[in-house]
């Protein structure tokens, strides 16, 4: 009986939507851009890699050859033809490049409203909302109340907010209201307990989600963010992908912060995990647990917040790299009638102005020893994906989206 599986590259873009110019990313390529980095030859000052991207494995599923559907531009170092599967690419039709709103589109539900989001001026939040925080949280104030990265922010205020006790509040060009604490000085059940006030008080406001940012160290020289990030989300408005296949009685491994990014709706096994080896490794352990007819879905977070955010180019290809030795282990270990999907829910190109999200199309790559190789073409919706799913583990049809099997 058939499973299926989602690899979810958090922020592999591979050129901007139609309407990437409404979002000043009109040229943003993700994929594409650190792949002509990676040829130029530029000097990586920490040693960390050198030379063309080398992503065999991806590029035998069809990963340059969706760049160059999706821009007419084949990347330097890969093919347009590929060895196995099916390629594509998945165009967005909610608005907005928010993680929820590609993640949902993927389980089938574009997001049908416009999200809410906090100005760039300082401070960034609204008197009366600060007010209401401090009030209900029992806090001696806030910190920040500006958009902000996240490393930077904690190495500028860290020290004042192990000081002082105050969290430290930010937000980006996102649907987002984060919140730092140290995990030991402030505590992590406090900063939970706090984000979760946050939340209920944001959510009228239709900010997509409340993000705990727990760090520890003791200065701005050896701060550090953990594992132990919390997301507090809005949850879908209708059943997901996820959502329809409980319902049917079957398995749902949400891997990473996925259980987050849902608000726990549909989720039977929550599975939690830290960093790209970590990520690949659970979702094996996963795959060997599942039942028939499970699915399973994992967003590898890093590529997005470790390296599209902090726009470390030589990072995001090194890590591209390491995701690209791990496949074969996966491919590996499928069933004759399992589905390997890997697809990205937005863009973070690093070599972009800023520090934000870039509105970009992405990658489709399918792959099942029962399927053949074909091009799947430019998909109207992300909700294809979560419909071709659904189809594949046998469930009814969902209102969105068109199975391309």
């Amino acid at each position: 009986m058939p499973r299926a599986i989602i690899c979810l590259l958090d922020s592999v873009g591979i050129g901007g939507a139609p309407d990437a110019d409404h979002y000043g990313d009109q040229g943003a390529n993700t994929l594409g851009h650190i792949a002509e980095w990676a040829a130029s030859g530029k000097a990586d000052r920490e040693g960390l890699r050198s030379g063309p991207l080398i992503v065999p494995n991806l590029d035998a599923m069809g990963l340059g050859a969706a760049v160059k559907l999706s821009t007419g531009t084949l990347p330097p170092g890969l093919s347009d033809t590929p060895k196995g599967g099916c390629f594509g690419v998945g165009r967005e039709v909610s608005r907005g490049k928010d993680t929820p709103s590609g993640h949902w589109e993927i389980a089938g539900v574009p997001v049908p409203f416009d999200w809410g989001y906090f100005p760039q001026s300082e401070p960034a939040f609204p008197p009366d909302l600060v007010a209401a925080l401090v009030n209900r949280a029992g806090l001696p104030g806030i910190l920040g109340n500006k958009h902000a990265s996240g490393t930077d922010i904690i190495a500028a205020l860290g020290e004042e907010h192990i000081r002082t006790g105050k969290p430290i509040c930010y937000t980006s060009i996102d649907s987002v209201f984060q919140i730092a604490a140290h995990e030991t000085h402030f505590g992590l059940d406090r900063l939970y307990e706090v984000c979760r006030i946050a939340f209920e008080l944001t959510e009228p406001l239709r900010i997509g989600r409340v993000i705990a940012r727990p760090f520890v160290g003791e200065d701005r020289n050896s701060f550090r963010r953990t594992g132990n990030r919390r997301d507090f989300a809005i949850a879908p408005p209708e059943p997901t992908l996820l959502d329809r296949n409980a319902a049917a009685g079957h398995q749902v491994y949400a891997i990473g912060k996925i259980s987050d990014i849902y608000a726990g709706s549909g989720v039977t096994h929550k599975i939690k995990g830290t960093g790209i080896p970590q990520l690949f490794d659970k979702t094996l352990d996963a795959l060997e647990m599942a039942a028939d007819r499970a699915f399973i879905m994992t967003n590898f977070v890093d590529f997005d917040s470790e390296y599209g955010h902090r726009r470390d180019v030589p990072g995001y290809a090194a890590a591209l790299e390491l995701f690209d030795r791990r496949l074969p282990e996966l491919i590996a270990r499928l069933r004759h009638d399992d589905l390997l999907v890997i697809t990205a829910d937005h863009g973070n190109d690093p070599t972009w102005p800023g520090t934000d999200h870039t509105r970009e199309q992405v990658p489709i790559l399918i792959f099942s020893p029962a399927l053949p190789m074909g091009e799947i073409g430019i998909r109207p919706t992300f909700a294809d994906i979560g419909e071709t799913i659904a189809a594949w583990l046998g469930l009814a049809p969902g209102r969105h989206g068109q199975s391309f099997l």
